[in-house]
């Protein structure tokens, strides 16, 4: 059955891919086809899906630092939501049952609070999803969002506990004093691991053994365990390699999750009306992120992006009119409603994020009257290095570019990169490296490009290549433009628009390496 289920979820995310939309979307389709057709969710996808979530939160806290939740800019915007947005949901509720609405009639009001409540929270799984395609996960609207929800993970725990009346045991605190102990072991096994197929096995046993179940059986949220087992070996060297090595792994298991949301609506007339008018009121939802992300100063393309990101409904939700359903505060309709509404806003916000860039752009003159001339410490603008030759995105092919020109023609190179702790290991080798974002409008619009004489785009995703090659012409760059590429057809793509020369990274790797045994062999 399973493998029907996934069947239907390729031929669904292909053809929406060719229309240039997310997979995800198609995913999302293929369980509601498939629902249509009188199929319903297994106990096999179910877990499929949940270690899918699983891991997705093993990879958050793997590039989550624990200061950046504590930040104001993250911890205000994510508690004034809450508190508002369940509250305004509350409100509109209370107002649709005045008007005989269906489903909302028999609502009380705590009931509507409880409905607020679920409505509130937004999807991580489908933001860190977003912002991975985009390559954005190291961006600062991408840390603000990412510690937004992960913010609301924590109320979500809280909210479990109360209305489960599921406490902590004794082993919570043995847990939380043992970890800090087994961390130098943990970081030796992780460091004897090495680069194979033990490496994303030693993801996998962290996550589900040491996170998931340890924590359930301590008598805390198991997500929430593996989120911070990610976060132990966060500071690691090698967390950005484990990382990678569990990706493919978790995104096939997160196709169960989209295809979960599909197969276990109980679809009606009535659930569908109900969850096309909270659709429409999502953007109001959108406009409190903006709102309270402004207030801590932060720019306005930030906060933009950072709604944009967080611009849907959660699978949460589904958890929390669950437990209300069991115990009978509300009615099992709820249920299908909140698998419908999430459904539509994963829809929406997808093509929504991919042209967040383009739709700022149009918007900015009038979001600038409201940004705060108070600019936050990481978000300063910033100047060019005086170089003739830059290196947008500092990861290996970067830095290993950078080096080979330093050598060759010093102090005529400088490197560009969107993560701020990838820069300071830089400037701690003494590399000429600064914090901008490549797909940021601002940063083209306000530096002085004419000295500039070829721009290297080695950025790791081909969506971030291209729109910064956008931005280029955009701002009437006229120097040349160098480019890598994964595979010949973003090659073509590159060049088609206009880059002078692409660098294949697989295909042209050997011959590197043979020029390289050439030098020492004939030197």
């Amino acid at each position: 059955m399973e493998l029907l289920f996934f069947a239907a979820a390729f031929l669904c995310g292909f053809a929406v891919y060719q229309l240039k939309l997310p997979p995800l979307i198609g995913f999302l389709m293929a369980g509601f086809v498939l629902n249509g057709f009188g199929y319903s969710s297994t106990e096999a996808l179910s877990q499929i899906a949940d270690l899918g979530v699983t891991l997705l939160l093993f990879s958050i806290g793997l590039k989550l630092k624990v200061s950046n939740l504590t930040k104001l800019q993250v911890w205000a915007p994510a508690s004034l939501h809450i508190i508002v947005s369940t509250m305004l949901f509350c409100a509109i509720a209370l107002m649709l049952g005045t008007l005989s609405l269906p489903l909302f009639t028999d609502l009380s009001w705590q009931s509507a609070a409880l409905i607020g409540f679920a409505f509130s929270f937004s999807s991580t799984v489908f933001a860190v999803k977003v912002l991975e395609e985009r390559g954005e996960m190291n961006s600062m609207h991408g840390k603000i969002s990412i510690g937004i929800l992960v913010m609301q993970d924590i109320f979500a725990v809280i909210f479990l506990a109360v209305s489960t009346g599921k406490t902590p045991n004794i082993w919570a605190f043995a847990l939380l004093v043992a970890l800090p102990l087994l961390r130098p072991a943990m970081f030796w096994i992780l460091n004897r691991s090495k680069h194979g197929e033990l490496l994303p096995l030693f993801g996998f046993f962290f996550a589900l053994v040491a996170g998931y179940h340890a924590f359930e059986f301590a008598g805390l949220k198991g997500d929430l365990g593996a989120l911070i087992i990610g976060m132990i070996f966060a500071p690691h060297k090698k967390a950005s390699e484990l990382a990678k090595s569990l990706l493919n792994l978790k995104d096939i298991l997160l196709v169960g999750f989209f295809l979960n949301i599909g197969l276990n609506a109980e679809m009606s007339w009535h659930a569908l009306f109900v969850a096309l008018l909270l659709v429409a009121i999502l953007p109001l939802k959108v406009a409190l992120y903006y709102v309270f992300t402004n207030l801590v100063n932060l720019r306005a393309r930030t906060s933009l992006l950072s709604a944009f990101s967080l611009a849907n409904y959660s699978e949460f939700g589904l958890i929390v009119c669950a437990v209300a359903s069991t115990s009978g505060v509300i009615t099992g309709e709820w249920l299908a409603v909140v698998a419908i509404a999430v459904s539509i806003t994963f829809v929406i916000a997808s093509p929504l994020n991919k042209r967040s860039n383009d739709i700022y752009v149009k918007v900015e003159n009038w979001l600038l009257k409201f940004e705060s001339d108070v600019r936050l410490e990481e978000e300063m603008p910033v100047s060019l290095p005086s170089a003739k030759i830059l290196i947008f995105g500092m990861g290996r092919v970067g830095t290993g570019a950078y080096e080979t020109i330093e050598q060759s023609h010093p102090g005529s190179i400088a490197g560009i990169d969107i993560s701020a702790d990838v820069v300071n290991k830089h400037l701690s080798h003494n590399r000429r490296v600064i914090v901008a974002d490549a797909t940021d409008p601002d940063f083209w619009q306000h530096i002085n490009h004419h000295c500039i004489e070829m721009v290297m785009l080695a950025m790791p995703k081909h969506n971030q290549n291209l729109f910064a090659l956008e931005q280029l012409k955009a701002c009437g760059y006229q120097g040349q433009v160098t480019a890598i590429a994964n595979y010949p057809d973003q090659q073509k793509e590159l060049e088609e628009l206009g880059v002078d020369s692409t660098y294949n990274f697989y295909l042209e790797a050997g011959s590197g390496f043979a020029e390289h045994v050439k030098q020492k062999l004939f030197s």
